[in-house]
């Protein structure tokens, strides 16, 4: 009740949210250090197992900044934080860095992207990842592949990784988008979501930020399963941009007269 009085006064309310599917060994800590950081925490079960279940429950037992929203049965990251904004939204947040469960992302710079978000609050602001050498090739790879379309889905190359699970949504506008048109299930949410916002006209801002794979982390992302959704994605996406043309070249155009007259 006082996040959503608060949010209504115009305030600068965050929360992280997190989206968990059997990580049980990691998200204690990502909880604990996001904490430390003065941020309330909504965690997404997607039908995790029940010795996750069981760190799940200890996890947030007496403690009111952290809320945990169980979905029946797994049904994957796109729904998972399609719930978690929703929720974040309903209780009064203002705006929610998403982040991986399994330790991938550097919390260290919660503050960066805050600062990023309190400068311009209608911003979208996108992990730009920075990686060491346990990022598997073939993913590194595939990324550009995405990028590429990207770019031309948006007409622009405000995207610069429309992948990268670390993030933070200005939920109003966020959740007004998923009103309009459910997005999609699994991995290809976060490149979906990331389109639509710039469709939408929100501006983007990319923080570098490093992103590990941690030796012998649990990874859900199925090679031939999720390819096949991205590209789909793809072509669903390319097909939505045409008609969109002429409102993203205005944009650019604007843009750039806007910078030439400062």
């Amino acid at each position: 009740m006082q996040a959503r009085a608060a949010a209504a006064a115009g305030a600068f309310l965050p929360c992280a949210l997190i989206p968990i599917y059997n990580h049980k060994d990691t998200i204690a800590r990502t909880v604990q250090s996001l904490r430390g950081h003065g941020l309330p925490v909504v965690i997404v079960d997607d039908g995790s197992n029940a010795a996750t279940r069981e760190v799940l429950d200890a996890l947030v037992l007496d403690q009111p900044d952290l809320h945990l929203l169980r979905l029946p049965h797994n049904q994957g990251k796109g729904r998972a934080l399609t719930a978690g904004l929703l929720a974040a939204c309903e209780l009064g947040y203002t705006h929610a860095l998403q982040i991986d469960a399994d330790g991938q992302h550097d919390v260290a710079d919660v503050p960066r992207f805050l600062t990023e978000s309190r400068s311009d609050p209608r911003a979208l602001v996108c992990g730009k990842p920075v990686y060491d050498d346990s990022v598997p090739r073939a993913r590194l790879y595939g990324r550009y592949v995405t990028h590429v379309f990207v770019w031309i889905e948006t007409l622009s190359l405000a995207i610069q990784d429309s992948m990268c699970g670390y993030r933070l949504y200005p939920l109003a506008a966020t959740c007004a988008e998923i009103a309009r048109k459910p997005l999609p299930a699994r991995m290809d949410f976060d490149t979906e979501i990331a389109v639509r916002l710039i469709w939408r006209g929100l501006p983007v801002r990319n923080l570098p930020t490093r992103v590990i794979y941690p030796e012998n982390g649990l990874s859900h992302f199925r090679m031939w399963r999720d390819n096949l959704r991205i590209s789909a994605m793809h072509t669903r996406l390319l097909l939505g941009m045409l008609p969109r043309v002429p409102l993203l070249l205005w944009r650019r155009v604007s843009r750039r007269e806007a910078s030439c007259a400062i």
